[in-house]
């Protein structure tokens, strides 16, 4: 019986090659679209899950609580992780790591910069079940100056050689490799090339409590409550920071002890840290869960928009089947046969379309990796539960897809079907109506969410910053200059096409070091309100050289005594030190340590962080900078500008080799996440119209078909081709219309709330869903006048003849 359903539905398929093709089409672009992003979920959903004490693993940050919000930080202090584990028998184990600064490293004449080192705690690499391809895990990092590598940094600098022994030249450190890994899982929130023992660089170093810079993580034990410790954190907090801040603040004990309640340790698992964790000291770009859900949603609607295709498409083409059934009936044929026999050909088209899906996977997945910033293997589709559960999708979906039209078609009734009228149920059309509105919803709330998301990105990218960043050139590791650096910015000077010059290691993109300060009060030592601050060090020459503006008082002057205490603020420091009504100038403030320093300029706030993120105070120093040189230059030759300014550094056989970046390169790399956000939606955006203009392709055929003869007739009573085009196009217009008015209430509610994860975001134009709504209205128009304008210019008598 199974045998003579498949011959039939084979042969069913084979008749009708082009339609069956086109229906496979659809349902195969459907099914690749969410096997894509399925991946893609799976790689995000399964971040940190390797280790094999993940569900144990918790990471302690940090929240200091302000008078203007909280400030979060994934990184605590250097004596956290063992004060918990000494105080808490719930925790069995701790370890830390720590980033390493950009360094230089040499094996013999070999020597790279390298971005990505970190120094790690003894047991990092066990914690986390980072296995060894040489060395012993348990013993590699326990020494001083000794360092794990990955594989590939091993052969960088070893070659095929075994890398176990040999000594390496980090930055002012020699090391011995004691240890290679093959790499850190990719599905990991942290990443490095390598790791240098802790003890190297914190021998003999204080053990203090209320500062940061430590990735510091806690194994509890299995029966550990995590709420429940992190409950008696305060205790911590009592002992430790409030006689910390006491001494370096310079506070009363009274003041000190309000730290108990805002100086807050928090534990995160770590399975959480890559969607749920966004603070700006995060070791790598993280996830958005918010982002899961969207392209879940995504996946599920693309699959739903080629169901309903294929529904379309397999009802339209059962009116050239219902003699058929007719005949089958007549011939004894049952209902449920016959329910079986086409679910059968769904199912095998369903199969078929399948394969076809992991055809165009794999055609497609290097771009959507590209696109996506992952790395998807084609292995992962084609393990065994992969395809046993393609399978199982091929087998419901099919089933679900195909269910409607095997009722459909089987329910022809024998007397109808046979005098040509087997097609003309006017109460199913509500359904396939139904239908089509939902799919040109999709397909709008598509078009509309993409065009959002590049205007909220051309935004960022276009938002005044406060700073010019158009031909700046930044000139990195010039500390290897060492007493030269000032001479060869003197240098550089007296060249007509470079405007200005400063030497800092704060260029405005990066990440900055920051303390706690406050205004000192001129009448008590009590009742300060602590803040936040970032820090830039800087020369004279920055604020010009970066055209800031000044609101109030002075820049800093070269040569002034006056000024190695002074202090550059920013607008929003004067705001949260509560300075908004009165001078800043000359006020004092004091960070940690009891350093004092006097405002003496006030800089217009500039955008030094992603438009994600409101702009942050920020103090900024005198001197204490030499790690670049940001230039900014007038020229139309760049390349030849550049190729100056390096033949002038090799002059001064600095350590390190000529190395620059472009500040408008480094600003575009703040908003590489939305950029693919933009690029997913547009991809997506674009099958969606594709696969729902194939279902209305399917239902105007169907339609058509049903009014042959009515068309035929209105011709001969004198009707134009223009106008019966009209009238069968405007049904379809209507239901375009009624899909283009339900999402556009919907998509500006979703969006609106995506936006509000920017601090600076743009307004909801009523344009776009104007042009949404008229390119779907297009796009709707040329689908279906493939078969009006067919159906239009049809001879009558051919419509006609057998009546």
């Amino acid at each position: 019986m199974i045998k003579n359903y498949l011959t039939i539905a084979w042969r069913s398929l084979t008749k009708n090659m082009v339609f069956s093709f086109i229906n496979m089409f659809g349902l195969a672009v459907g099914l690749a679209c969410c096997m894509l992003i399925s991946g893609y979920l799976y790689q995000e959903l399964t971040y940190d899950t390797y280790s094999a004490n993940a569900k144990q693993l918790y990471r302690v940050n940090l929240g200091t609580v302000g008078s203007v919000g909280t400030d979060n930080y994934p990184i605590v202090d250097i004596a956290v992780g063992e004060g918990m584990k000494n105080a808490f028998p719930e925790v069995a184990a701790f370890t830390r790591m720590s980033s390493l600064q950009p360094l230089f490293v040499k094996a013999a004449d070999q020597q790279f910069k390298e971005t990505n080192l970190v120094m790690a705690d003894a047991n990092f690499l066990q914690t986390f079940s980072i296995p060894l391809l040489e060395g012993d895990a348990k013993t590699s990092l326990v020494e001083p100056n000794t360092i794990v590598l990955t594989k590939a940094m091993a052969k960088k600098y070893f070659g095929d050689a075994s890398a176990l022994g040999k000594m390496l030249i980090v930055g002012d450190k020699t090391m011995k490799v004691t240890g290679v890994i093959d790499k850190v899982p990719d599905n990991s929130h942290f990443h490095a090339d390598g790791f240098a023992s802790m003890i190297t660089y914190i021998a003999g170093r204080q053990q203090t409590w209320s500062n940061v810079g430590f990735y510091t993580y806690l194994l509890l034990n299995k029966n550990a409550d995590p709420k429940k410790l992190q409950a008696q954190f305060p205790q911590l907090v009592a002992k430790y920071v409030v006689p910390e801040i006491q001494r370096d603040m310079g506070v009363s004990l009274a003041e000190a002890q309000k730290s108990v309640n805002t100086f807050l340790f928090t534990l995160q698992p770590v399975t959480d840290i890559h969607l749920h964790s966004h603070t700006k000291y995060e070791r790598e770009a993280n996830g958005d869960i918010n982002y899961i859900y969207i392209f879940g949603a995504l996946a599920i609607f693309i699959l739903l928009l080629a169901c309903i295709n294929f529904t379309n498409l397999s009802t339209a083409a059962s009116a050239k089947r219902s003699k058929e059934v007719g005949i089958r009936k007549v011939l004894g044929s049952l209902k449920n046969s016959l329910i079986s026999q086409f679910l059968t050909e769904s199912v095998l088209l369903t199969t078929l379309a399948m394969g076809f899906a992991l055809a165009l996977v794999y055609l497609l997945l290097p771009y959507f990796n590209g696109v996506s910033g992952k790395n998807i293997s084609m292995l992962f589709y084609l393990n065994y539960k992969a395809i046993v559960i393609e399978l199982l999708i091929a087998l419901i979906v099919g089933i679900a897809a195909g269910i409607y039209p095997a009722f459909f078609i089987s329910s022809f009734k024998i007397l109808s079907v046979l005098k040509g009228n087997g097609s003309t149920q006017n109460n199913r059309s509500l359904l396939r109506s139904g239908l089509i509105v939902f799919q040109f919803f999709i397909s709008t709330a598509f078009i509309i969410a993409t065009f959002i998301v590049y205007q909220q990105l051309h935004f960022m990218q276009n938002k005044k910053l406060g700073y010019d960043k158009e031909q700046v050139l930044v000139i990195n590791d010039t500390y290897t200059l060492k007493n030269n650096i000032v001479p060869f910015k003197n240098q550089l000077l007296q060249d007509k096409r470079i405007v200005n010059a400063t030497i800092t290691n704060d260029v405005p993109v990066r990440v900055s070091d920051g303390t706690q300060i406050y205004l000192k009060s001129t009448t008590s030592n009590t009742g300060h309100s602590e803040i936040h601050a970032n820090i830039y060090h800087i020369d004279e020459n920055y604020v010009p050289t970066m055209r800031m503006q000044m609101t109030a008082g002075r820049n800093f002057i070269a040569g002034s005594k006056a000024d190695s205490s002074g202090v550059l603020v920013n607008e929003t420091a004067v705001h949260e030190l509560g300075l908004d009504k009165t001078d800043p100038i000359g006020k004092t403030i004091v960070r940690s340590g009891q350093h004092e320093f006097n405002i003496v300029g006030v800089v217009k706030d500039f955008q030094y962080s992603s438009a994600k993120q409101k702009i942050a105070p920020l103090m900024m120093l005198l001197g204490n900078s030499n790690g670049s040189i940001i230039v900014k230059v007038k020229t139309t030759d760049m390349h030849a500008l550049v190729t100056s300014i390096e033949n002038q550094w090799n002059e001064y056989h600095a350590d390190a080799p000529f190395s620059y970046t472009f500040l408008d390169d480094q600003f575009a790399q703040l908003y590489v996440a939305e950029a693919r956000t933009g690029k997913i939606f547009t991809s997506f955006a674009i099958l969606a119209v594709i696969i729902a203009s194939l279902g209305l392709f399917g239902l105007s055929a169907f339609s058509i078909r049903q009014r042959v003869r009515e068309i035929g007739i209105r011709k001969v009573l004198g009707a134009s081709a223009g106008s019966i085009t009209g009238m069968l196009s405007a049904q379809f217009l209507k239901l375009v219309t009624i899909s283009v008015l339900i999402a556009i209430p919907v998509t500006w509610y979703a969006m609106h709330r995506w936006l509000q994860e920017f601090a600076y975001r743009i307004e909801i134009q009523w344009w776009v869903f104007v042009l949404a709504g008229a390119l779907a209205l297009t796009v709707a128009f040329i689908t279906v006048s493939f078969q009006t304008v067919k159906a239009a210019l049809t001879n009558p008598v051919k419509s006609l003849r057998s009546e």
